[in-house]
């Protein structure tokens, strides 16, 4: 198959170091031609996503999960393109008063949204790791879910229009927050579980899982119609993660069912716990084209 012959595909894909490679054109392939969306913040066509409006996708997993589950027209790829520690994530303003994850009861947390791939995380090693009532929680969330059958429980609310997740917890307006790392540089916010880098590890340890946000997924009229595409995404994502071996947290942008298969089955006992699923899906039915 010549350059003018190759299969154009219609790709939403985030600039990552481990991304860069393919999307400035230093990897080609033979077989595929991507017609990469110009998209500065992929989470922000995710609902396109799951209207089946791209042909090669990045989506955050529990997205994928909720998909799933409502029979959107898609298939996952065993390769993950952005993962983010979260367990330093969930914030609050210490001028407030000390607060750790055994005095959120009764508290308010600001979320994106509900079904946030590192909210689900988060609130998974809340309830897991630290015993934490996830109902005696009052959840307020910024955004809709991207999968619009999803139905938010009842102690999830939505924030007053014009604010701000940030803006509320610094103003002291939540008790606490999902944010990420750089919102907390400035010293004015700090992390909710004591010695969080500690605390991954030790999580890493004994769930053998990596945290993992963002897939790859195939519209999946593509992949039974081109069966040998997602190999060949798969191909080109790999070797453009290989050219950027010292980026932060390269060793969570990994490929492979049976090396994905712990955190997979984590996220996906999570989404269920925590209602974001119907049922808790086996690993392998996640690739089921």
């Amino acid at each position: 198959m010549t350059a003018a012959q190759a299969l154009r595909v219609k790709t939403l894909l985030g600039d990552y170091p481990n991304t860069a490679a393919l999307k400035s054109g230093a990897l080609v392939s033979p077989r595929l031609s991507f017609d990469f969306a110009d998209v500065k913040l992929p989470q922000n066509a995710f609902k396109a996503v799951v209207r089946g409006e791209f042909d090669v996708a990045e989506l955050a997993i529990v997205t994928y999960l909720q998909a799933l589950a409502h029979g959107k027209p898609l298939t996952l790829l065993p390769t993950v393109v952005m993962a983010i520690p979260p367990h330093p994530c969930l914030a609050y303003n210490p001028a407030s008063g000390r607060l750790g994850p055994g005095d959120l009861a009764g508290k308010c947390v600001g979320i994106r949204a509900h079904s946030v791939t590192t909210v689900t995380w988060v609130r998974g090693i809340l309830a897991q790791d630290y015993g934490v009532d996830l109902d005696s929680i009052q959840w307020v969330a910024f955004e809709d879910p991207h999968v619009p059958e999803c139905v938010e429980p009842s102690n999830v609310s939505r924030a007053p229009a014009g604010k701000t997740l940030l803006g509320m917890l610094r103003a002291g307006e939540l008790d606490a927050g999902v944010v990420s790392v750089s919102d907390q540089q400035d010293g004015v916010l700090a992390p909710v579980l004591p010695d969080p880098a500690a605390a991954l590890v030790r999580w890493r340890e004994r769930y053998r899982a990596r945290p993992l946000n963002h897939v790859v997924v195939l519209h999946r009229d593509l992949a039974r119609a081109h069966p040998w595409a997602g190999e060949e995404v798969l191909r080109l994502l790999q070797q453009s993660a290989a050219r950027a071996p010292d980026m932060p947290g390269a060793d969570s942008i990994q490929s492979g069912i049976e090396v994905l298969r712990p955190s997979l089955d984590l996220i996906i006992h999570y989404a269920f716990r925590q209602g974001l699923i119907p049922r808790r899906f086996a690993v392998d039915e996640l690739f089921t084209m």
